[in-house]
């Protein structure tokens, strides 16, 4: 112990490049979670995509990051955290790569799941560098630049995006990694200094393969139910058999085995743990879902460029940094469980005015109810985080932590793929009652009632109709997606009695989500 004094010195010196390097990739991966959003209309037509696919190119990197993020701690134990680092930094640049050199859907889906794998350690990894680097006196300044590397993400991504596929190409959008990459594996080269101290302990293999077969089987029949019928088809019963196979796996084996070290069964006994894992999963559903339905829907149905679309989505971000700021005063004065419950109101209300979106509307109610939606999710985020490990054992927190963020992306990713699926299901269905009215003998059908250019006595008049018809249904079929998201909002809202105020709340600050 008498030597740490003499090795101080040298973090100390390096500490501002250290932290560059590691927000760095913080940026670069929580960038990725939205640039990509605006870009997807570009992308879908590139590769030919149906819109109910072109949403893979979102999942397949949110479920990856999900399953590979429990590996973190351990993959740092057992080799280094700088080793991890640079290795997940350098995987992360080179999918970023092949993504954008992807010429089919299929090429683009593989390379983003390679992303979330190597991203999934990026963002912990970096926490854990700041929390090594700073003296405990200097720990709030550090978990503030952690904050703000988290959210420039969601602001930045959606403007960066739009402007990169309006002047460029979609492919950008993966190809600005490779700057911010080749730099931040230079850094950690550079200035991050290896600290390893290997332990023995075993990961728990055979856990962490059943829940990713759960998973992941799950995932694909989301995925892939609306375009194969369902269970109509043969290959959604074999994954949804896969499913409740892994799953079941999986819970026998923590039930049964005397030390689980994938997911402690003492976690299970936290009711502030248990209830906050749901309610960050029905987050993740209303948060992802809204942020994957808005650009296709503003690209397609209104006609807005790209980079519009990026700047009229960017206020939801803002919202959400502003609210975190104010959260933080509010805390220590005001019970978490009344701050999260004005946050769901928030939540909920935003999506009812989404719910009165029309095809006549300017940008006003976009903007509005996203900086509604953006506040009110970030009144929810923090203190919920707070109030779900405030009770748990300090000793149990990293286990904690990576279950947490687990439960997080599994949410996000079932919730773009359920909605995506009820949109399209919805459009055809809305058009088919829609089309029922539209027929010689209704008098509404002809002129004065509709434009000259549409009616049914041409080709053109025909396929300009059922143009309209099908913009509408799609709006319709929209209207529903988010009056779903209000419903989760308010029914998630009773959960709030499951939740304990922690006696000693002080110790909870220090839980960060990452």
């Amino acid at each position: 112990m008498s030597a740490l004094p003499a090795a101080a010195p040298a973090p100390v010196i390096h500490r501002g490049l250290i932290t560059i390097s590691v927000m760095a990739a913080t940026i670069m991966q929580a960038l990725d979670t939205t640039i990509a959003n605006v870009a997807l209309p570009h992308i879908q037509g590139s590769v030919s995509a149906a819109q109910d696919q072109i949403t893979w190119v979102l999942t397949s990197y949110i479920v990856a990051a999900a399953i590979a993020t429990p590996l973190t701690g351990w993959l740092a134990g057992r080799f280094g955290r700088k080793r991890v680092f640079m290795i997940s930094v350098a995987g992360f640049t080179i999918a970023s790569a092949l993504c954008g050199m992807a010429g089919s859907l299929m090429e683009i889906v593989v390379y983003r799941l390679f992303q979330g794998i190597c991203g999934a350690a990026l963002v912990p990894l970096s926490q854990a560098m700041l929390l090594e680097i700073y003296p405990p006196e200097k720990l709030g300044s550090a978990m503030e630049i952690y904050g703000a590397g988290i959210m420039v993400g969601p602001i930045l991504g959606p403007a960066i995006g739009g402007w990169l596929t309006d002047n460029y190409s979609w492919r950008w959008v993966f190809y600005i990694n490779l700057p911010i990459g080749v730099l931040t594996c230079l850094g950690i080269a550079a200035f991050i200094h290896e600290h390893r101290h290997p332990h023995s302990a075993k990961f728990d293999f055979f856990g962490f393969a059943t829940l990713s077969l759960g998973v992941g089987a799950l995932q694909m029949m989301l995925d892939r139910g609306e375009l194969k019928d369902w269970f109509g088809s043969t290959e959604i019963w074999v994954e949804s058999i896969m499913a409740i196979l892994g799953f079941y796996l999986f819970g026998t084996h923590t039930a049964t085995t005397d030390k689980p070290s994938f997911l402690s069964r003492s976690l299970l006994t936290d009711r502030n743990f248990v209830a906050g894992c749901v309610f960050i999963f029905l987050v993740g559903v209303i948060l992802y879902a809204t942020m994957s339905l808005l650009p296709t829907m503003l690209q397609t149905l209104f006609d807005y460029p790209v980079v519009t679309t990026g700047l009229v989505t960017a206020p939801r971000g803002v919202g959400t940094m502003i609210s975190m700021l104010i959260v933080g005063r509010l805390i220590t004065r005001v019970d978490s469980r009344l701050i999260i419950f004005a946050g769901l109101g928030l939540t909920a209300f935003s999506q009812w005015q989404m719910t009165r979106f029309s095809l006549d509307m300017n940008m006003t109610p976009v903007i509005v109810s996203g900086l509604f939606q953006g506040v009110g999710l970030g009144l929810v985020f923090v203190p919920l985080s707070t109030m779900t490990f405030a009770t748990l054992q300090t000793n149990m927190r990293t286990e904690g932590t990576a279950i947490f963020s687990l439960m997080r992306n599994v949410g996000s990713s079932i919730g773009i793929s359920i909605v995506e699926a009820l949109l399209s299901e919805n459009t055809q269905v809305v058009h088919a009652g829609l089309a029922q009215f539209v027929r010689p003998d209704n008098p509404l059908a002809r002129p004065p009632h509709i434009p000259a250019l549409l009616g049914l006595a041409t080709p053109s008049q025909l396929a300009a109709i059922n143009a309209e018809i099908t913009r509408q249904a799609a709006m319709i079929a929209y209207i529903d997606d988010f009056k779903l998201m209000m419903l989760i909002a308010i029914l998630s809202m009773p959960l709030l009695l499951l939740l304990r105020k922690p006696r000693h709340a002080g110790g909870a600050t220090a839980v960060i989500m990452d």
